[in-house]
Protein backbone atom coordinates (compact mmCIF):
# COMPACT_ATOMS: atom_id res chain seq x y z
CA UNK A 1 0.00 0.00 0.00
CA UNK A 2 2.94 1.97 1.21
CA UNK A 3 4.52 1.66 -2.29
CA UNK A 4 1.41 2.32 -3.99
CA UNK A 5 0.90 5.65 -2.74
CA UNK A 6 4.52 6.53 -3.06
CA UNK A 7 4.32 5.35 -6.65
CA UNK A 8 0.90 7.50 -7.40
CA UNK A 9 2.63 10.59 -5.94
CA UNK A 10 5.98 10.30 -7.96
CA UNK A 11 3.21 10.39 -11.60
CA UNK A 12 1.67 13.22 -9.75
CA UNK A 13 4.92 15.22 -9.31
CA UNK A 14 5.47 14.48 -12.68
CA UNK A 15 2.15 14.67 -14.62
CA UNK A 16 1.01 17.95 -12.23
CA UNK A 17 3.45 20.39 -14.05
CA UNK A 18 2.02 19.07 -17.75
CA UNK A 19 -1.81 20.16 -16.31
CA UNK A 20 -3.15 23.41 -18.01
CA UNK A 21 -3.98 25.92 -15.41
CA UNK A 22 -7.62 26.37 -15.24
CA UNK A 23 -7.70 29.70 -14.72
CA UNK A 24 -5.66 30.72 -17.54
CA UNK A 25 -7.11 28.37 -19.73
CA UNK A 26 -10.29 28.73 -19.64
CA UNK A 27 -11.00 32.48 -20.23
CA UNK A 28 -11.78 34.16 -22.56
CA UNK A 29 -9.19 36.13 -24.37
CA UNK A 30 -10.71 39.22 -25.42
CA UNK A 31 -8.81 42.42 -27.56
CA UNK A 32 -10.23 45.76 -27.52
CA UNK A 33 -9.08 48.30 -29.52
CA UNK A 34 -8.82 51.36 -27.08
CA UNK A 35 -8.06 51.28 -22.97
CA UNK A 36 -12.35 52.39 -22.44
CA UNK A 37 -12.83 49.20 -23.84
CA UNK A 38 -10.79 47.12 -22.30
CA UNK A 39 -11.36 48.41 -18.91
CA UNK A 40 -15.24 48.23 -19.66
CA UNK A 41 -14.66 44.45 -21.17
CA UNK A 42 -12.66 43.71 -17.37
CA UNK A 43 -15.69 44.82 -15.44
CA UNK A 44 -18.16 42.86 -17.24
CA UNK A 45 -16.05 39.71 -18.12
CA UNK A 46 -14.58 39.44 -14.61
CA UNK A 47 -12.20 36.63 -13.76
CA UNK A 48 -13.92 35.07 -16.76
CA UNK A 49 -11.79 37.00 -19.27
CA UNK A 50 -8.80 37.95 -19.99
CA UNK A 51 -8.35 41.42 -21.99
CA UNK A 52 -5.80 43.49 -23.52
CA UNK A 53 -5.72 46.81 -25.62
CA UNK A 54 -4.55 47.72 -29.32
CA UNK A 55 -3.87 51.58 -27.80
CA UNK A 56 -2.46 52.98 -25.17
CA UNK A 57 -4.52 56.00 -23.11
CA UNK A 58 -1.52 58.39 -23.88
CA UNK A 59 -2.03 57.79 -27.74
CA UNK A 60 -4.41 59.37 -30.29
CA UNK A 61 -6.89 56.69 -30.85
CA UNK A 62 -7.24 57.78 -34.22
CA UNK A 63 -3.06 57.30 -35.54
CA UNK A 64 -2.52 54.03 -33.94
CA UNK A 65 0.24 52.94 -35.80
CA UNK A 66 0.23 48.85 -36.82
CA UNK A 67 2.67 46.62 -35.74
CA UNK A 68 3.65 43.09 -35.45
CA UNK A 69 2.71 42.82 -31.50
CA UNK A 70 -0.73 43.92 -32.46
CA UNK A 71 -1.00 41.67 -35.11
CA UNK A 72 0.10 38.84 -32.57
CA UNK A 73 -2.34 39.81 -30.12
CA UNK A 74 -5.17 39.70 -32.57
CA UNK A 75 -4.10 36.56 -33.13
CA UNK A 76 -5.11 34.85 -29.91
CA UNK A 77 -7.89 36.57 -29.85
CA UNK A 78 -11.68 34.76 -29.45
CA UNK A 79 -13.28 38.54 -29.22
CA UNK A 80 -12.05 41.81 -30.40
CA UNK A 81 -14.00 44.68 -28.58
CA UNK A 82 -14.10 47.88 -31.02
CA UNK A 83 -15.04 51.18 -30.77
CA UNK A 84 -16.19 51.84 -34.27
CA UNK A 85 -17.65 55.15 -35.99
CA UNK A 86 -14.30 55.20 -37.29
CA UNK A 87 -12.44 55.70 -34.71
CA UNK A 88 -10.39 52.81 -34.80
CA UNK A 89 -10.98 51.54 -38.54
CA UNK A 90 -7.10 51.37 -38.59
CA UNK A 91 -7.34 48.00 -36.44
CA UNK A 92 -8.70 46.39 -39.79
CA UNK A 93 -4.91 46.51 -41.21
CA UNK A 94 -3.98 44.59 -37.65
CA UNK A 95 -6.80 42.03 -38.07
CA UNK A 96 -5.76 41.16 -41.86
CA UNK A 97 -2.40 40.36 -40.64
CA UNK A 98 -3.31 38.28 -37.74
CA UNK A 99 -5.03 35.68 -39.90
CA UNK A 100 -7.56 35.02 -36.92
CA UNK A 101 -11.13 34.16 -38.80
CA UNK A 102 -12.74 34.34 -35.34
CA UNK A 103 -12.73 38.12 -35.36
CA UNK A 104 -12.95 39.20 -39.14
CA UNK A 105 -15.85 41.80 -40.57
CA UNK A 106 -18.67 40.21 -39.73
CA UNK A 107 -17.89 37.37 -37.52
CA UNK A 108 -19.10 36.40 -34.03
CA UNK A 109 -16.47 37.47 -32.23
CA UNK A 110 -16.15 41.01 -33.67
CA UNK A 111 -17.85 43.26 -31.39
CA UNK A 112 -18.92 46.80 -32.36
CA UNK A 113 -19.61 48.29 -29.07
CA UNK A 114 -21.43 51.41 -30.57
CA UNK A 115 -24.74 49.52 -31.64
CA UNK A 116 -27.47 51.81 -30.33
CA UNK A 117 -25.16 54.92 -29.22
CA UNK A 118 -26.95 58.13 -29.80
CA UNK A 119 -24.31 59.85 -31.99
CA UNK A 120 -23.56 63.48 -32.12
CA UNK A 121 -21.97 65.64 -34.24
CA UNK A 122 -23.17 63.66 -37.44
CA UNK A 123 -22.14 65.68 -40.44
CA UNK A 124 -25.76 67.17 -41.98
CA UNK A 125 -23.37 67.94 -45.56
CA UNK A 126 -20.79 65.54 -47.63
CA UNK A 127 -17.16 65.53 -45.68
CA UNK A 128 -14.02 64.70 -47.57
CA UNK A 129 -10.13 64.80 -46.09
CA UNK A 130 -10.09 69.09 -46.75
CA UNK A 131 -11.88 68.93 -44.17
CA UNK A 132 -9.45 67.70 -41.40
CA UNK A 133 -10.28 64.56 -39.52
CA UNK A 134 -13.62 64.96 -40.05
CA UNK A 135 -16.22 61.79 -39.06
CA UNK A 136 -18.81 60.69 -41.58
CA UNK A 137 -20.53 58.65 -39.16
CA UNK A 138 -20.35 61.72 -36.00
CA UNK A 139 -18.08 62.07 -33.49
CA UNK A 140 -16.77 58.74 -32.28
CA UNK A 141 -15.18 59.46 -28.29
CA UNK A 142 -18.52 58.43 -27.03
CA UNK A 143 -16.79 56.56 -24.38
CA UNK A 144 -16.03 59.34 -22.25
CA UNK A 145 -19.21 59.97 -21.30
CA UNK A 146 -20.45 57.88 -18.69
CA UNK A 147 -24.12 57.95 -19.16
CA UNK A 148 -23.07 55.49 -22.23
CA UNK A 149 -21.94 53.25 -20.06
CA UNK A 150 -24.85 50.69 -20.13
CA UNK A 151 -25.21 50.89 -23.97
CA UNK A 152 -21.29 49.65 -24.03
CA UNK A 153 -21.27 47.41 -21.55
CA UNK A 154 -24.81 45.64 -22.88
CA UNK A 155 -22.84 45.10 -26.49
CA UNK A 156 -20.25 43.52 -24.49
CA UNK A 157 -22.29 41.21 -22.65
CA UNK A 158 -23.79 40.20 -26.10
CA UNK A 159 -20.22 39.51 -27.44
CA UNK A 160 -18.96 37.70 -24.66
CA UNK A 161 -22.25 35.57 -24.15
CA UNK A 162 -22.10 34.89 -28.56
CA UNK A 163 -18.64 32.85 -27.38
CA UNK A 164 -19.54 31.68 -23.68
CA UNK A 165 -23.07 31.57 -23.65
CA UNK A 166 -23.41 29.37 -20.67
CA UNK A 167 -21.80 32.27 -18.56
CA UNK A 168 -24.50 35.16 -20.14
CA UNK A 169 -26.16 35.04 -16.19
CA UNK A 170 -22.56 35.79 -14.67
CA UNK A 171 -21.83 38.30 -17.07
CA UNK A 172 -24.38 40.53 -16.90
CA UNK A 173 -24.80 40.19 -12.91
CA UNK A 174 -20.87 41.64 -12.92
CA UNK A 175 -22.49 44.55 -15.72
CA UNK A 176 -25.62 45.30 -12.98
CA UNK A 177 -22.95 45.24 -10.22
CA UNK A 178 -20.70 47.66 -11.86
CA UNK A 179 -23.65 49.89 -13.21
CA UNK A 180 -24.60 50.09 -9.62
CA UNK A 181 -20.95 51.72 -8.64
CA UNK A 182 -21.33 53.82 -11.56
CA UNK A 183 -24.29 55.27 -10.52
CA UNK A 184 -23.36 56.16 -7.23
CA UNK A 185 -20.55 57.81 -9.07
CA UNK A 186 -22.85 59.41 -11.76
CA UNK A 187 -24.39 61.29 -8.80
CA UNK A 188 -21.29 62.66 -7.34
CA UNK A 189 -20.65 63.82 -10.55
CA UNK A 190 -23.69 65.41 -11.30
CA UNK A 191 -23.61 67.19 -7.77
CA UNK A 192 -19.86 68.35 -8.21
CA UNK A 193 -20.56 70.25 -11.95
CA UNK A 194 -23.86 71.23 -11.14
CA UNK A 195 -22.37 74.94 -10.44
CA UNK A 196 -20.75 74.40 -13.69
CA UNK A 197 -24.32 74.63 -15.87
CA UNK A 198 -24.08 76.50 -18.91
CA UNK A 199 -20.31 76.95 -18.80
CA UNK A 200 -18.36 77.25 -22.25
CA UNK A 201 -14.91 75.93 -22.59
CA UNK A 202 -12.70 75.56 -25.46
CA UNK A 203 -11.20 72.21 -26.38
CA UNK A 204 -8.14 71.37 -28.14
CA UNK A 205 -9.40 68.49 -30.28
CA UNK A 206 -13.06 67.86 -30.55
CA UNK A 207 -13.72 65.19 -28.52
CA UNK A 208 -15.42 66.14 -25.25
CA UNK A 209 -19.02 66.66 -26.99
CA UNK A 210 -20.77 63.84 -25.19
CA UNK A 211 -19.35 64.51 -21.65
CA UNK A 212 -19.56 67.97 -22.01
CA UNK A 213 -23.34 67.78 -23.23
CA UNK A 214 -24.12 65.28 -20.19
CA UNK A 215 -23.00 67.85 -17.34
CA UNK A 216 -24.69 70.65 -19.32
CA UNK A 217 -21.31 72.09 -20.70
CA UNK A 218 -20.65 73.30 -23.98
CA UNK A 219 -18.12 73.93 -26.66
CA UNK A 220 -17.05 77.41 -27.55
CA UNK A 221 -14.39 76.48 -30.06
CA UNK A 222 -11.42 74.60 -31.00
CA UNK A 223 -7.36 75.24 -30.56
CA UNK A 224 -7.34 73.31 -33.83
CA UNK A 225 -7.62 75.36 -37.22
CA UNK A 226 -9.90 71.94 -38.34
CA UNK A 227 -9.97 68.69 -36.46
CA UNK A 228 -6.40 67.29 -36.78
CA UNK A 229 -4.83 69.93 -38.21
CA UNK A 230 -2.73 72.70 -36.50
CA UNK A 231 -3.94 76.14 -35.67
CA UNK A 232 -2.89 79.40 -37.90
CA UNK A 233 -1.89 82.09 -35.84
CA UNK A 234 -4.80 83.97 -36.59
CA UNK A 235 -7.22 80.96 -35.42
CA UNK A 236 -5.31 80.92 -32.02
CA UNK A 237 -5.76 85.04 -32.15
CA UNK A 238 -9.53 84.62 -32.91
CA UNK A 239 -10.08 81.98 -30.07
CA UNK A 240 -8.20 84.03 -27.47
CA UNK A 241 -10.33 87.13 -28.31
CA UNK A 242 -13.49 85.01 -28.45
CA UNK A 243 -12.18 83.52 -24.69
CA UNK A 244 -11.44 87.33 -23.33
CA UNK A 245 -15.06 88.43 -24.97
CA UNK A 246 -17.55 85.39 -23.38
CA UNK A 247 -14.63 85.54 -20.15
CA UNK A 248 -13.85 81.41 -21.05
CA UNK A 249 -12.12 80.01 -18.45
CA UNK A 250 -10.61 76.75 -19.21
CA UNK A 251 -9.01 75.20 -22.39
CA UNK A 252 -9.13 71.24 -22.67
CA UNK A 253 -6.45 69.35 -23.53
CA UNK A 254 -5.68 65.46 -24.53
CA UNK A 255 -2.70 63.99 -23.31
CA UNK A 256 -1.32 63.57 -26.58
CA UNK A 257 -1.82 67.21 -27.72
CA UNK A 258 0.81 70.29 -27.24
CA UNK A 259 0.36 71.59 -23.43
CA UNK A 260 2.53 74.47 -23.91
CA UNK A 261 0.96 75.95 -27.07
CA UNK A 262 -2.58 75.79 -25.40
CA UNK A 263 -1.04 77.03 -22.06
CA UNK A 264 0.28 80.32 -24.08
CA UNK A 265 -2.97 80.33 -25.51
CA UNK A 266 -4.69 80.21 -21.92
CA UNK A 267 -2.68 82.53 -20.49
CA UNK A 268 -3.28 85.22 -22.72
CA UNK A 269 -7.15 84.72 -22.65
CA UNK A 270 -6.79 84.87 -18.89
CA UNK A 271 -7.61 81.09 -18.48
CA UNK A 272 -6.71 77.94 -17.53
CA UNK A 273 -5.35 74.96 -19.74
CA UNK A 274 -5.90 71.91 -17.80
CA UNK A 275 -5.05 68.06 -19.16
CA UNK A 276 -8.14 65.52 -19.36
CA UNK A 277 -8.04 61.90 -19.33
CA UNK A 278 -9.00 60.92 -23.48
CA UNK A 279 -8.68 57.61 -22.46
CA UNK A 280 -8.12 55.57 -19.40
CA UNK A 281 -4.84 55.79 -18.55
CA UNK A 282 -4.16 58.81 -20.15
CA UNK A 283 -2.97 60.94 -17.02
CA UNK A 284 -1.89 59.11 -13.53
CA UNK A 285 -4.54 58.09 -11.39
CA UNK A 286 -6.92 57.40 -14.75
CA UNK A 287 -6.61 53.77 -14.57
CA UNK A 288 -10.24 52.36 -14.26
CA UNK A 289 -12.94 53.74 -16.15
CA UNK A 290 -15.02 55.05 -12.91
CA UNK A 291 -11.47 56.50 -11.93
CA UNK A 292 -10.53 58.48 -15.61
CA UNK A 293 -14.30 60.11 -15.09
CA UNK A 294 -13.06 61.04 -11.74
CA UNK A 295 -9.89 62.79 -12.47
CA UNK A 296 -12.02 64.77 -15.41
CA UNK A 297 -14.53 65.75 -13.25
CA UNK A 298 -12.38 66.44 -10.64
CA UNK A 299 -10.13 68.46 -13.06
CA UNK A 300 -12.18 70.34 -14.60
CA UNK A 301 -14.18 71.61 -11.52
CA UNK A 302 -10.91 72.83 -10.03
CA UNK A 303 -9.88 74.33 -13.42
CA UNK A 304 -12.70 76.98 -13.48
CA UNK A 305 -12.89 77.91 -9.78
Amino acid sequence: MRRAILILGAALAVIGPMLPAASAADKIHVVATIPDLKALTEEVGGNLAEVESLARGTQNAHEIEIRPSLMLKLRRADLLVENGLELDSWAEVAVQGANNSKIVRGAPGRVDVSHGVPVLDVPSTRVDRSMGDVHPLGNPHYSLDPGMAPIITQNIVDGLARFAPEHRATFEKNRQAFLARLDEAMARWTRALEPLKGARVVVYHPQWIYILTRFGLSQAATLEDRPGIPASPGHLTKVIRQMKEERIKVIIVEPWNDLKLATRVAEEAGAKAVVLASMVGGVKGADSYIGAIDHNVNALVMAMK
